[in-house]
Formats: structure tokens, C-alpha cells, sequence
């Protein structure tokens, strides 16, 4: 598998050519460069995951994890380096198609969306970008390459977010997206140095041997070494979990994530479906051996998980900006997909929740980034994010209409659409593990399908709307044949996805998992979503008063719920009452009256001793003959005091 190096590598290319020569030579051909790049990456990786799974990734009946490519980048001490590295496994290789995949679509779509943009070539530029950090991320052998990558995938949102740099409110979000997720990459960092320190090495593979073998040296002192009464062991794992919260946008830290939506539609789908919120999910799938060691690392995930699921899908239900709606709906399924893993168990039947985890990776990506172009192409129809300035668009688009209903019902959990297996599978794994855990995220399945529902007949039925947005539209057209055909692929894969054998290609432990698809156990789930599919109908299907009188009747809650729980505010607070008051402004009272002070009064002795020795630089001869004549007498004077 030597051409592997060519997956990342290509997309990296890309971005350097049409960051630095595409703005002047490829203005016009941009798109299609990128586009030809990302078509080769993702037909390698399609080569590869044939391979792997197929000829020679299975040894003794399992998957085994093959290291590709080492290189050894920095040496720190004969155990500890840092080697830059590919790895093979079931998870990474699902990863690459999946990177690739998406990405090659919202390349396609961009091609009408962002035509006659001034930036066009930019814009691709830091497309590929993104995508090569995705890549590199996903392939990394050692977990300090991981973060490398982590990074530059937080660089790449930055810029991709505030593409549009002359809008105040994409600035704003692109600083808050980078700053939010470097408060979380810290713990990130201080979580690697605590694995790295007591395995006593960064490599991935060689980690998780170390810390998951109980007779181990090095697990037994990461175990047995604690603080505030918390093993390393557990500091490690959740301050490695805090980095992934961060990036896969987790309550509490899920604040920048609605705000992202301020960059190009075609980016939101990339970042929702393929690339910087799923890194988190990864993130803990990759380290899931360690994670299934320590059981209080594990509950954190499952809870925060759970409770991320819920927040996101009540906030959903209030919001009417359709890119903010699905925002608030990609943070509840990774909410789903983290506790799924935090019921996992690292091998046979108790690990079916890891495999159910990567399940619904894999057949979100499909549905959400189908509903996020598909949102595209209203927008790019109606100009307007906002659903009151929608409705009765399905005869105006049609196969717009069809694309995003497919997406709806999957997203619901209705069969046979893709995501309605994938979340049986989450939803059996809790009802098997955690009773709690499981009638939370059915009652979020319900309210997934009501507030999808909302949206879909807000946007195509609700045509009673009088808005001048709507009447514009008439006029217009659904969009470029570049823009209709990745929602035509993208709505057969919804349609398939969910068919295919997951279980037998990715698991927590590598070897082929039997799953067991129950009817009865399906019935409870679907009522549930039809339920609120009707019920969403009733309320949006056609314009009538009932919405409102019921957000009239729920009073304060749907006031706090519809400011997203206060929590943007809240952080606010903390930073301009609490963290300024109480610590900004004592620091800057000490860095201007002590630590200016003193580099200030050191340049003043400096000035203040020059001014009164540059006179003996005069530049005069007879001075300079004084002070010679001066200093031998002087010397004349010393000698003959010594020889005496």
C-alpha cells in the first residue's frame, strides 16, 4: 500500500498550489483541480478500504492494525519519540472513505454555491487544507502527531468560518470557534503528557498495550499514582475526553458550534458531516482500550454524552434558523455517539455500543451532509437562513424537497432509512446497559423527529408565508447540475448505508460482532417518531396560531430555551465580570506599575548614566591627551607606592 501516502497528501498539495498561485493562474479552474484531487484521494481510499478489509486486513478472523508507514521524527530519550506514522485499522480506514467521500461532494456542490466568488481559488485552497488535516488526523500512528493535526483541523475551521472576513459575525464566530476549542485542546495537551509520561512512550499502539495490560509496570503506576484522591489513569482520560468535547462541540462546550454556521453552507456540511466534530468521536474510539479501563473516565463520556444529546435536541425545537436547527442537530447525535461509547465495553457482545458508535459515524455522515446541502441550495434559492422567510418551496424544488425528506426521515429514525439502524443499535446497547441512559435518548429520538419535522414542513409546505423571500424565489431556480448531483448520491446512500454489515468490519476488538436486529424491540422508537413527525405536521404543515400559543403557554422555559439556556451569556459573564474583574485587571495593575516599571527604570538608569559618561567621548584631542596624561600619572603614582 505504497500510494497511501498519496490520501493526504494530494488534498495538501492542492491547498499549497491554490494558496499561493490560484488567485492569480487557476481563478476559473480552481474548483475543478481541487475537485480532481479530492476524486483521486477518495478512489485510494475506496482501494484501501477493498484492501484491508477484503484481502489482507484480517488475520486469525480479526482486523489487525497495520502501521503503514514510521517515521522517525523526534527523539526525546531511547523510549520516547515522536514518530510521524499511517495506521491501518477498521476505524481509520471507515474515516478515510468517509473524509474523502464527503468532501469530494461538497467540493462538487461548491462549483455552483460559490461561483463568482471574488476568493474562489482561497476558498478551495482552505477546502483541501481541512481535509488533509482531517486525513492526517484520522491516519496518525502517535497520538502527539494526533494532536498536530488536531490543531491544523482548528486552523482550518478558523479560516473556513471566517471566509466571509468583511461580515463582523463571521469574524466573531471564527475567533470564537479557535478559542473555545484551545481552552479544550489544553487539557487535551496536559492528558497526552499524563499517558505519554507514565506508558512512557506517544505511540498509539504501544500505548494502549501498555495501559490496558493490568500486569503491566506502567499501568499499574498510572493506576496507583492519583491526585485529589483521582488516579492518573482517570486525570488522563478526562483531560484527553475534555479535548474531544471540545471539538465534537459537548455541553458545555458546544457554544461555538451554532455560531460556525456564519461560514459558506457547503463548509458547514463538511465540518458536520466529515471533519472537525467528529474528530472528538474518533478521538475516544481511537483510545477506547485505555477509556475501558477505567470506569469513571467511561461515565463522564456516557453523561455528558447523553446530556449533550438532550440540551441539543430541546434547543433545536425553538430555533427558525434552519443552518442553527441542524447545528443544534449534529451536537445531539454526537451526543448519542459518545454515549454509545461510554456504555462500550472493550470486546464481545458488551462492546456493541462502540460498534453501534462508529455505525451511526458512518451513516451521519450521509444524512447530515445531505440535509446541510440541501439547506444550501433553499438558502442559495431564497437568500435567507430564517424559516419564516420559507415555505411552499417543494414545487419550486423539487428534488431539493425529496433529498432533504430522505435525510428528515433518516435523521428520525424511520426505516429503512439509513440512520434507523444505527440508532436501534445505540438504543439496544443502552436499553442492555443502562435503563436511564436509554429512555433519555428515546425520549431525544422523539424530539429528533419533531423538530426535523418542523423544519421540513416550515421550509417546503408552510406556504401561506406572505414574505417577499418566498416571491423572490418564484423567480429563481433550484440550482447548477453541480449542486443537484451530490444531493442525488448522497440521498442513495441514505437510502443504503444502513444495509451494510457494519458489525462484522468494526469493532472495539477487531474481530466480526453478531448484532441482532429485533422488531419488537423497534416498535417503541418508531411510534415514538411518527408520533412526532404527526405532530409536527399538525403544528407546521400549514400556518395557523397553535405554535405560538404553545410557546405563549410554556412561559420563562421556552423564553431560557430559545437563548439557548443562557449559556453564551453566561460565559460572558464569567469572562467580563468575573475573570477581567477579579483577575485582567490585577494583572494588568502588575504589568504596568510592576513589570513595566522595572524594564521602564532599568532604561532609565541606562539613560541617566549615558547622559553622564558621554562626556568623556567629547571627540576633542586635548581632552583625550588629558585623560592619557592623566591615567599615566596616575599609573606613575600606583608604581611608585608599590615599589616603595
Amino acid at each position: 500500500m505504497n500510494y497511501l501516502i498519496l490520501i493526504p497528501l494530494l488534498p495538501f498539495a492542492t491547498s499549497v498550489l491554490l494558496g499561493l498561485f490560484g488567485r492569480k493562474y487557476f481563478k476559473t479552474s480552481s474548483g475543478i483541480i481541487a475537485t480532481a484531487s479530492l476524486l483521486a484521494s477518495a478512489i485510494l481510499s475506496l482501494v484501501t478500504a477493498y484492501n484491508y478489509f477484503f484481502v489482507s486486513g484480517k488475520v486469525n478472523g480479526s482486523y489487525q492494525k497495520i502501521i503503514a508507514l514510521q517515521y522517525n521524527w523526534l527523539q526525546f530519550s531511547p523510549n520516547v519519540s515522536i514518530d510521524m506514522g499511517i495506521i491501518l485499522d477498521p476505524i481509520s480506514v471507515m474515516m478515510i472513505v468517509i473524509v474523502t467521500f464527503i468532501s469530494l461532494m461538497v467540493h462538487i456542490f461548491s462549483w455552483g454555491y460559490m461561483k463568482g466568488e471574488t476568493r474562489f481559488a482561497t476558498y478551495y485552497a482552505f477546502l483541501s487544507l481541512f481535509t488533509f488535516s482531517m486525513l492526517g488526523l484520522v491516519l496518525s500512528s502517535n497520538i502527539f502527531q494526533v494532536y498536530i493535526f488536531w490543531e491544523l483541523v482548528g486552523v482550518s475551521s478558523y479560516l473556513l468560518i471566517g471566509f466571509y472576513y468583511n461580515k463582523p459575525s463571521a469574524v466573531a464566530a471564527s475567533k470564537k470557534a479557535f478559542i473555545v476549542t484551545r481552552f479544550a485542546d489544553f487539557g487535551f495537551l496536559i492528558g497526552i503528557l499524563i499517558m505519554g509520561f507514565y506508558g512512557g512512550t506517544l505511540d498509539i499502539s504501544t500505548l494502549i498495550e501498555r495501559l490496558t495490560s493490568t500486569q503491566s509496570t506502567e499501568f499499574i503506576s498510572i493506576s496507583t499514582a492519583s491526585f485529589l484522591g483521582i488516579s492518573a489513569l482517570t486525570w488522563g482520560l478526562t483531560l484527553v475526553f475534555i479535548g474531544g468535547a471540545g471539538k465534537s462541540a459537548m455541553f458545555p462546550l458546544h457554544v461555538w458550534l451554532p455560531d460556525a454556521m456564519e461560514g459558506p453552507t457547503p463548509v458547514s456540511a463538511l465540518i458536520h458531516a466529515a471533519t472537525m466534530v467528529v474528530a472528538g468521536v474518533y478521538l475516544v474510539a481511537r483510545l477506547f482500550p485505555i477509556f475501558s479501563m477505567d470506569i469513571a473516565a467511561l461515565n463522564i463520556v456516557t453523561w455528558v454524552g447523553a446530556s449533550s444529546a438532550l440540551i441539543a435536541a430541546v434547543i433545536a425545537c425553538t430555533q427558525t434558523d434552519i443552518k442553527r436547527v441542524l447545528a443544534y442537530s449534529t451536537m445531539s447525535q454526537l451526543g448519542y455517539m459518545m454515549f454509545a461509547l461510554g456504555i462500550a465495553r472493550n470486546e464481545g457482545e458488551s462492546s456493541v455500543g462502540y460498534t453501534a458508535s462508529m455505525f451511526h459515524l458512518f451513516t451521519h455522515a450521509f444524512f447530515k451532509s445531505l440535509l446541510f446541502l440541501g439547506a444550501g441550495a433553499v438558502i442559495h434559492l431564497v437568500h435567507s437562513n430564517d424559516m419564516k422567510d420559507m415555505g411552499g418551496l417543494r414545487k419550486r424544488m423539487p428534488l431539493t424537497h425529496l433529498s432533504f425528506l430522505i435525510a428528515c426521515l433518516a435523521i428520525a429514525g424511520i426505516p429503512p432509512f439509513a440512520g434507523f439502524f444505527s440508532k436501534e443499535e445505540i438504543l439496544l446497547a443502552a436499553f442492555q446497559t443502562n435503563k436511564i441512559i436509554y429512555f433519555l435518548a428515546l425520549f431525544t429520538a422523539a424530539l429528533t423527529a419533531f423538530y426535523m419535522f418542523r423544519l421540513y414542513f416550515s421550509i417546503f409546505w408552510n406556504n401561506t408565508s406572505k414574505s417577499s423571500k418566498v416571491f423572490e424565489a418564484e423567480h429563481g431556480h433550484e440550482g447548477t447540475i453541480s449542486m443537484k448531483l451530490p444531493l442525488i448520491i448522497l440521498s442513495g446512500c441514505t437510502l443504503v448505508a444502513g444495509f451494510v454489515p457494519f458489525s462484522k468490519f468494526v469493532t472495539a476488538d477487531g474481530a466480526p460482532l453478531e448484532t441482532h436486529f429485533s422488531i419488537i424491540f423497534s416498535i417503541a422508537p418508531v411510534v415514538l417518531s411518527v408520533l412526532a413527525i404527526l405532530i409536527a405536521a399538525n403544528l407546521y404543515k400549514t400556518h395557523n396560531e397553535k405554535p405560538a400559543k404553545i410557546a405563549a403557554s410554556l412561559g420563562t422555559f421556552y423564553k431560557v430555551v430559545t437563548r439557548k439556556l443562557y449559556i453564551d451569556e453566561a460565559y460572558v459573564f464569567i469572562t467580563k465580570k468575573v475573570i477581567f474583574n477579579f483577575l485582567g485587571r490585577p494583572a494588568a495593575w502588575i504589568d504596568r506599575n510592576i513589570i513595566d516599571g522595572c524594564v521602564n527604570g532599568l532604561a532609565y538608569v541606562t539613560a541617566t548614566t549615558s547622559n553622564a559618561i558621554k562626556v568623556v567621548q567629547s571627540g576633542r584631542i586635548q581632552n583625550y591627551a588629558l585623560y592619557f596624561f592623566g591615567g599615566i600619572a596616575g599609573l606613575a603614582i600606583v608604581f611608585i607606592y608599590w615599589w616603595k
